[in-house]
């Protein structure tokens, strides 16, 4: 697999699709922040690490509304393999006006858009979600 960001995405983006509850995806550090990072902006309910050190998979719990509507209506990933997207820290998109967040890998490591700006660093933008 040479992009598992993308896969983590599409596997949230499918399970959305299907009304899932919950979704699991195999484990890596950079997983683990960009679910933290969606826990933390309030689009998805919680997440845990499952199973042993070698197949560890990390159970996402999707957020969906009393109407059955999900809390992420839209999850893409920015910067492929094939084509880079570097911003500094000036330069850190607004996703929807505000009302969405991008996910940014910096030197400081992963972080929001909002964060970025305020710790005044740039870097790779991996994600928007709204």
């Amino acid at each position: 697999m040479t992009d598992p960001i993308a896969d983590m995405l599409t596997r949230i983006r499918n399970a959305i699709a299907a009304n899932h509850p919950r979704v699991d995806i195999p484990s890596s550090k950079l997983k683990l922040e960009v679910a933290r990072i969606l826990k933390e902006e309030g689009y998805i309910n919680n997440f845990t690490m499952k199973g042993d050190a070698p197949k560890q998979m990390i159970r996402v719990f999707l957020r969906y509304d009393a109407k059955g509507v999900s809390s992420i209506t839209h999850l893409s990933r920015v910067s492929r393999p094939g084509r880079r997207v570097y911003v500094g820290a000036g330069d850190i998109p607004r996703v929807l006006g505000g009302y969405g967040v991008n996910i940014v890998s910096t030197s400081n490591g992963l972080m929001s858009g909002k964060n970025a700006k305020k710790a005044n660093v740039g870097g790779e933008i991996l994600a928007e979600v709204y």
